[in-house]
């Protein structure tokens, strides 16, 4: 499911509509969405509230592609069982959220699902220079995180590109994932710097037709950048 140099789409249901998820779910399915990408927020080490496990695995039912379930909360390690159990197939927690960074990246795979580490935009990549060889991919926010429509940071580019040279270093064929401002402008770019799996939720539920513009994503995605 995950490798380095496969492009995946992640469309975030952050910018759906909550009334009907699963139709949301099923018509970027349907137009070839890889992964569909679910943000659990707290409002606590994010300035915004999400869901939980009851609707992930609610979720899960209707889906027919894996969930990607992000956790921008505080105290990750009480919850990730529970979303595991729920149906997550990757579970990504946040470097800056955690003690025990290395214990919780184990713990997740020991649940049977992919785990990955996010970073904010001011943390530094040396932050999982001492993991790189443990996560199954990792997110690189090319936003603030806590809320949908931002616009991207434009030097997220370079670091993606340097974190692709500290999973090279590590012997790591992880993928990258980015989240944030990710549209078809932006996709052709960060996707030249190294990035696998784009995370896309305003750039696709809020057009008005999102199973044209996961299409669309991935064809410009998928165009090479003028050097």
């Amino acid at each position: 499911m995950l490798a380095a140099g496969r492009l995946l789409i992640a469309p975030s249901i952050l910018s759906a509509d909550f009334a009907a998820l699963a139709d949301a779910i099923a018509l970027v399915e349907r137009a070839g969405a890889d992964l569909i990408h679910v943000d659990i927020m707290d409002g606590h080490f994010v300035p915004n509230i999400t869901i939980g496990p009851p609707v992930v695995a609610a979720l899960k039912r209707r889906a027919r592609v894996p969930l990607d379930v992000h956790l921008m909360i505080e105290e990750p390690d009480r919850y990730v069982e529970a979303f595991a159990q729920a149906g997550a197939s990757m579970i990504t927690v946040h470097a800056e959220a955690v003690v025990h960074l290395h214990r919780t990246v184990h713990f997740i795979k020991s649940l049977g699902t992919k785990a990955g580490v996010a970073l904010n935009p001011a943390t530094p990549i040396s932050a999982l220079e001492e993991l790189a060889g443990d996560v199954d991919y990792v997110l690189v926010m090319t936003v603030n995180p806590g809320f949908g429509g931002q616009t991207f940071i434009a030097r997220s580019e370079s670091k993606v590109r340097s974190m692709r040279e500290l999973l090279r270093a590590a012997g790591s064929t992880a993928p990258i994932e980015v989240d944030g401002g990710i549209d078809t402008t932006t996709a052709p770019r960060i996707v030249a710097a190294g990035a696998d799996i784009l995370v896309a939720g305003n750039a696709i539920f809020g057009s008005p037709d999102p199973a044209a513009a996961t299409r669309a994503l991935r064809a410009a995605a998928s165009t090479p950048v003028a050097s």
